[in-house]
């Protein structure tokens, strides 16, 4: 490495966010950016550890240690520290197709793996990542690069997320005339209408890379559901192979009682109306203006509703989590290279603990029912908290703890408990084979459904995941894809 002793002579450190009072006022991203002098110094505190989990990514314990789609991290590292920012971005691209994304939305477990981490803060390695890719912009590097000969093929990928993007940028690498099916009214999927857009810039980013996949010759078809606006015998009939990448969307629910009020919704529902109506410039459907929000569950996308409720303009916002708080270190029982199941406050809290004075999350807590007034609208919950116990078969299962409920008032009440499977119209259509949970059947590494010429990646098939790993299995995809096609392959 270009400095042996970085890891010693440079501390970790991150470019600091906006202030969070002022960044709830937009929708623009929160992450401010560093020097390249900052920058360097963070590269140089890769420590050439000889063997580098950062991007082995491989799954222990049920959990992503190390990068998914084994980005080539201690290689750009170095050329990072050494100033090298196009050989960087090279070295960047030969393994992620959209690293400006990763990079904005990637938990990173690359930085939960590092060496350096066993004993260090990690290297910033997301950081350094991101930098790479807006530089790559900036500097007018990434240009449209389109196949220098067509294969006559035609796949049709259906569902224009992580998954399917990368699955169609792939199959274009290739030669094939790819068409991208999206029943929304723009392309992007999860990374267009799931993200909020202080997170990912829609116009800026999402946007810009779509472009330049059109350039390239990919071929976006949107307000067109497959099995609705187009048959799936048409799907068939018309092209030489069908990808799909469909997502895990059918949301977990809350089977309590008065679910059916007005002002309770699914997380997704509300993210979504709100970039659309930001991005059409209209005032969102759903509003937490000067409301008491309560919002389900403590994942990412709870997070997200977090953010957005707060620019919003909310008058209190409670997030409920079933699971206790974690640790502020590693537990023993979950040991470096395995993904910190540590405490932390994410983007969305930390603007909510700025306004309300505290982190808005409720540890081992539950509802039990939801009141409504005279109008049929939610106007308060039942809390109650719980304890994890086992039951007669050794599950934990979560007890009430009597005497702990107690009544919060509330105006509307987000659902972000995750999401059980993919939609399953389009996958009876095809008569595609599923498995227990109820996800395309189709082995990972090979991603070939009991349908043949039907391929399926990313959540419709994994479940509901991270989206490096709808990279991984987007790029997997497109590879067993084009060696049906061709009968052999190129791809990576």
């Amino acid at each position: 490495m270009g400095k042996p002793t970085g890891f010693l002579d440079y501390v970790r450190e991150l470019p600091l966010d906006r202030g969070a009072l002022k960044r709830i006022r937009d929708w623009n991203e929160f992450h401010e950016h560093m020097d390249d002098a900052k920058l360097r110094e963070q590269g140089a505190r890769c420590m050439d550890c000889g063997i580098p989990f950062c991007h082995t990514g491989q799954l222990i314990s049920g959990m992503a240690s190390g990068c998914p789609i084994n980005n080539l991290i201690p290689e750009w590292n170095d050329l990072v520290y050494r100033g090298l920012w196009q050989e960087a971005l090279e070295r960047l691209h030969k393994t992620n197709n959209f690293p400006e994304f990763t990079g904005r939305v990637c938990p990173a477990p690359c930085e939960g793996s590092c060496v350096l981490g066993i004993n260090s803060p990690p290297v910033t390695i997301k950081n350094i990542e991101n930098t790479i890719i807006d530089t790559g912009w900036e500097k007018g590097w990434v240009t449209p690069e389109p196949p220098k000969r067509r294969t006559g093929k035609k796949v049709a990928v259906v569902g224009s997320g992580p998954a399917g993007l990368c699955a169609a940028a792939q199959l274009n690498k290739a030669g094939h005339w790819v068409t991208v099916f999206e029943r929304a009214d723009r392309p992007g999927g999860l990374l267009m209408y799931g993200i909020p857009n202080m997170k990912l810039d829609k116009e800026k980013v999402v946007m810009r890379r779509l472009h330049l996949l059109e350039r390239e010759g990919v071929k976006f078809t949107c307000n067109t559901e497959v099995g609705k606006d187009i048959t799936a015998k048409q799907l068939m009939d018309e092209f030489d192979a069908v990808v799909l990448c469909t997502g895990a969307t059918k949301p977990r629910d809350l089977p309590v009682e008065g679910r059916g009020l007005k002002g309770v919704h699914f997380a997704m529902e509300f993210l979504h109306a709100n970039t659309k109506a930001l991005l059409d410039k209209s005032e969102p459907p759903i509003s937490a203006h000067g409301k008491d929000v309560i919002i389900i569950g403590g994942g990412d996308t709870g997070t997200d509703c977090v953010g957005t409720s707060m620019r919003h303009g909310c008058k209190s916002l409670i997030q409920v989590e079933i699971l206790p708080r974690p640790p502020d270190e590693r537990a023993k029982d979950n040991p470096w290279p395995e993904w910190p199941k540590t405490y932390k406050l994410d983007y969305g809290q930390e603007e909510a603990a700025a306004k309300f004075g505290a982190d808005p999350r409720v540890y081992l807590t539950t509802a039990k029912k939801l009141e409504g007034d005279a109008n049929g609208h939610v106007k308060a919950i039942h809390l109650v908290e719980i304890k994890w116990e086992k039951n007669e078969k050794g599950q934990f299962i979560p007890k009430d703890v009597p005497g702990t409920e107690r009544v919060v008032p509330t105006q509307l009440v987000l659902l972000a408990m995750g999401f059980l499977g993919p939609e399953q119209p389009l996958l009876e259509a095809l008569g595609v084979e599923r498995d227990p949970r109820t996800n395309a059947k189709a082995d990972h590494g090979k991603y070939t459904t009991s349908i043949p010429k039907v391929f399926a990646a990313g959540d419709c098939r994994r479940g509901q995941s991270l989206v490096v790993w709808a990279f991984n299995e987007g790029r997997g995809a497109a590879r067993e894809c084009d060696r049906f096609l061709m009968g052999a392959t190129d791809l990576p």
